[in-house]
């Protein structure tokens, strides 16, 4: 089996046993190292860790300190993180449609969902690809809001030249998948003195010193273990990040002319870092995105349908006050047809072939 991701952390083993002999396991100098070093990659001042991406995306929204009834507007198409952080920091959430081309939410259609609560505006920067930050920011400037940024799946991804997570409030994940992993862990970039000072505060049960509380905190803390994990990955990440763009550029190569298969897109303007290779089954092709997957498993090429449906479309989120559904038939139709690809730094020319050969044998069959 050709897998949809490898995860290859074996560059950490003399960080690791550095912080065991160490004997400072928990958040220490292992992990103001990690986020000196983060912070360069996303172009901003302050990088503050955390132990997951959920985390990140929660302490982003109560650092702003939004009221009961406050809303947020995000996409439908995301991992279902970006909902539950929305929730757990007590917001609302509504939904804009995406576009197919980067799978973003569509610029055009976000201020139609703005109300007299709307606070924050949170793209989600999926697959590797940052959404239209270049009409999104005026968007949100126009309407006061913050913008706090899913970059979950983007860490390295540019647009016109800024790193995604420098827009505003940036908010990564370090899972075991993700392109920078510390197994688990999260990221919180932001160029506010003020706001980073908050944060690193309440991720210490709101202490600034031992025993000197300042507000109501949490236990958001990363560890020296972890940091000792993601500090070599972030070390190598442009060479990483070039081998999924060649894999990328080889898969859409030899994709291209697939009748009913749309290979992913790179945007004017944009870098692509490409944390899933995502392609659409479209109506007209001969297979169904289903039955493509199933094949291709059975040809022992890995796969992921990430997502089969819309953050709202699950019942335990239907009949909750705090969760605004609206008409998206981009993203549903989306969620019915995307389909992603191994494109991982560790696949060889020889499996890359394997990949596009399964793929076109399927919708010849």
């Amino acid at each position: 089996m050709i897998p949809i991701t490898v995860v290859d952390v074996q560059d950490a083993e003399s960080l690791v046993v550095e912080v065991l002999r160490s004997g400072v396991i928990a958040q220490g100098p292992m992990v103001k190292r990690f986020e000196d070093a983060f912070a360069a990659v996303a172009g901003v001042p302050h990088a503050v860790a955390v132990n997951n991406g959920t985390t990140a995306l929660v302490a982003s929204i109560q650092a702003l300190d939004l009221k009961p009834g406050d809303e947020v507007i995000t996409s439908p198409f995301t991992f279902v993180a970006t909902l539950n952080a929305i929730l757990e920091a007590g917001a609302t959430a509504r939904f804009a449609d995406i576009r197919t081309d980067d799978f973003c939410l569509d610029a055009d259609l976000v201020s139609a969902q703005v109300t007299d609560r709307t606070k924050v505006l949170m793209p989600v920067h999926l697959y590797g690809q940052t959404a239209d930050m270049g009409k999104l920011v005026p968007l949100a400037e126009r309407h006061g809001l913050a913008i706090v940024e899913d970059a979950a799946q983007a860490v390295g991804a540019t647009f016109e030249g800024k790193p995604a997570g420098s827009f505003g409030v940036g908010c990564f994940s370090l899972y075991a998948t993700k392109n920078v992993t510390t197994a688990e862990g999260g990221v919180i970039t932001t160029s506010d003195d003020a706001l980073a000072d908050k944060l690193r505060v309440m991720r210490n049960q709101g202490m600034r010193a031992r025993y000197q509380y300042e507000m109501a905190g949490h236990n958001y803390r990363l560890t020296d273990l972890h940091a000792a994990v993601g500090i070599p990955q972030l070390e190598k990440l442009p060479q990483l990040t070039e081998a999924r763009q060649r894999n990328a550029e080889a898969l859409s190569k030899g994709l291209a002319d697939v009748p009913g298969l749309t290979v992913p897109s790179v945007l004017p303007g944009r870098t692509h870092v490409w944390h899933q290779y995502t392609v659409l089954v479209g109506d007209e092709a001969s297979v169904t995105r289903d039955e493509l997957s199933a094949k291709l498993t059975e040809k022992g090429i890995g796969n992921g349908i990430y997502y089969p449906k819309l953050v709202f479309d699950y019942d335990c989120y239907r009949d909750n006050p705090q969760v605004v559904a609206s008409d998206v038939p981009v993203a549903k139709k989306v969620a019915e047809q995307a389909l992603s690809l191994p494109v991982h730094p560790k696949l060889t020319e020889s499996e890359l072939e394997q990949i596009v050969a399964a793929v076109r044998e399927v919708f010849s069959a």
